[in-house]
């Protein structure tokens, strides 16, 4: 076969884009595009803050072979699962972040100004909540929803000398929306990202 005359590279996903924070139920972008970007805002989402570095999207089926005696190789696999999750480090340290990390709970806040005092409660085992979970990158071609997700991930934040920061490592694990649609979905804008 000949070599193409044109290898293309115009499709390349560059920047970390932006994470999102919603609960269960809040509506997705209505995805307007215009120019081959989104310009819609996410409203009623609230910016998860800057990453330690970037996020990272996951997707993986697990299967089952099917054997049979006269063939060495499986003669079919068959899906028994799925996992996909998104897992960064919260750069932004404050109660609310560490309450989305931990499932929920109560935050309880005394004073005012420089008095102001915010105390979080974990949740009780057993009745942690549930969030969506959104991005968008950052030169606004694609976007990605996922409508119901649980922080699974072990929570270690690194207190460190100099100029190390503290992170909040997290983990959300995308379940199935309980009405039975889409457990998430991934749009892109213009014709380079179709």
């Amino acid at each position: 076969m000949p070599a193409p005359t044109l290898v293309p590279s115009d499709a390349l996903a560059l920047g970390p884009g932006y994470l999102f924070y919603a609960p269960l139920g809040t509506a997705a972008p209505t995805n307007t595009v215009t120019g081959s970007v989104f310009t819609d805002a996410w409203t009623t989402w609230v910016s998860l803050g800057v990453t330690e570095s970037g996020h990272e999207f996951s997707y993986e089926l697990k299967v089952d072979p099917v054997e049979v005696e006269e063939y060495l190789d499986p003669v079919q696999y068959v899906t028994t699962g799925r996992q996909v999750g998104f897992a960064f480090e919260l750069a932004q340290i404050h109660a609310t972040n560490m309450k989305r990390a931990i499932n929920g709970g109560t935050i309880t806040v005394t004073g005012t100004g420089g008095t102001t005092l915010s105390k979080l409660s974990p949740p009780k085992l057993g009745a942690e909540t549930r969030a969506m979970i959104g991005w968008e990158s950052t030169d606004g071609t694609e976007r990605m929803v996922a409508y119901r997700c649980f922080q699974q991930g072990g929570i270690k934040v690194k207190r460190r000398k100099g100029a190390d920061k503290a992170t909040i490592p997290v983990e959300f694990l995308v379940e199935q929306p309980s009405d039975g649609t889409d457990p998430f979905n991934y749009w892109t804008a213009g014709t380079i990202r179709g």
